[in-house]
């Protein structure tokens, strides 16, 4: 029978009825991405020049900056979202009714290998992880310069939003502490306060890893669940063993099991799916907090419900789910 079922991070309702998966065209698969055009390809290793100069580098020989030789690269994006010289608007009469402010911070590009490959998981564990490692890099790097949050995401291939199809990240130094983030930044303070300190993922990861039905995976660093209250088909969360609020800080940070993750998601759905992925770190302001990797995969559309209500219908079940991700 569906359910409606309460996020304990966000405190997002989404309505769970798995039955609708029998329906005609219920049924979920991951068509093959189309091949990259190397010809094309701004970011494959040789084309350096085609891309605003690198700001940073990961380079074995120690060459140069914008020639080949890396293993991932850093470059300011080419049509940035956000200016660090953004002008003041010009102010409206009515401020209570039409506000602006300006749309200042940091927007990069981390290309997260040389090879033409379309995601994460076409990589080798490895490479997962030094890629990983420059987007803790960068994010320390835009902490440092005062930015109030600072937003890592992976959109892997167009029907998820990625204009380009070779796999990489981008990350966003805002300004202010977007509101989905301050209320989760309130949720875990107000948890800490009814539970004299408790840190909420820590005792939801250990309460997950009790029932066990909802758990996938877990190594030395992290666990890779299908969250309670997951919003979309196949939603994972990865969170760490030992809780710690932010990402960019020392410490494991995941990467073997995040490609562990869109490696089961790929055998499963027969390919890997397009899909989202985003780093949760702890925003300015956060004395409770705990980091944690999303990972949406795009396999149904929002429509209505979800653009007029913001509540979501899933209709695979996060139990079932995970069951099928252990099998793969």
């Amino acid at each position: 029978m569906p359910e409606v079922r309460i996020d304990p991070l966000t405190g997002n309702r989404t309505i769970v009825a798995s039955d609708r998966a029998a329906r005609p065209g219920g049924g979920l698969s991951a068509t093959p991405a189309d091949p990259i055009d190397e010809d094309k390809d701004p970011f494959l290793e040789g084309h350096e020049d085609r891309t605003p100069p690198e700001t940073y580098a990961v380079r074995a020989n120690r060459g140069e900056p914008d020639t080949p030789g890396w293993a991932v690269r850093v470059v300011p994006n080419l049509y940035p979202a956000l200016d660090p010289g953004s002008p003041e608007p010009e102010p409206f009469a009515k401020p209570d009714l039409f506000s602006a402010a300006p749309a200042r911070g940091a927007h990069e590009v981390v290309v997260n290998a040389p090879q033409p490959v379309t995601s994460l998981a076409h990589l080798q564990a490895e490479q997962v992880r030094a890629a990983v490692d420059v987007w803790r890099q960068r994010m320390r790097t835009h902490t440092d310069n005062g930015a109030a949050y600072v937003h890592v995401i992976v959109n892997e291939r167009r029907e998820a939003g990625a204009s380009l199809p070779h796999t990489h990240a981008q990350i966003y130094a805002l300004d202010f502490v977007p509101a989905d983030v301050a209320r989760e930044r309130e949720r875990f303070g107000a948890y800490a306060q009814r539970t004299m300190g408790a840190n909420l993922l820590q005792d939801l990861v250990q309460e997950e890893v009790k029932l066990g039905e909802r758990i996938i995976a877990i190594d030395d660093e992290a666990v890779l669940m299908a969250p309670y209250g997951g919003r979309l088909p196949f939603q994972l969360l990865l969170a760490p063993r030992t809780p710690r609020a932010r990402y960019e800080d020392e410490g494991p940070a995941g990467a073997v099991l995040l490609h562990d993750a869109l490696c089961r998601l790929g055998r499963r759905l027969g390919n890997v799916p397009p899909l989202n992925l985003w780093v949760r770190t702890a925003p300015l302001g956060a004395d409770h907090f705990c980091w944690r990797i999303d990972i949406v995969p795009r396999l149904t559309h929002m429509a209505g419900l979800e653009l007029g209500t913001g509540v979501h219908l899933n209709i695979v079940a996060p139990e079932q789910a995970a069951a099928e991700l252990r099998a793969v």
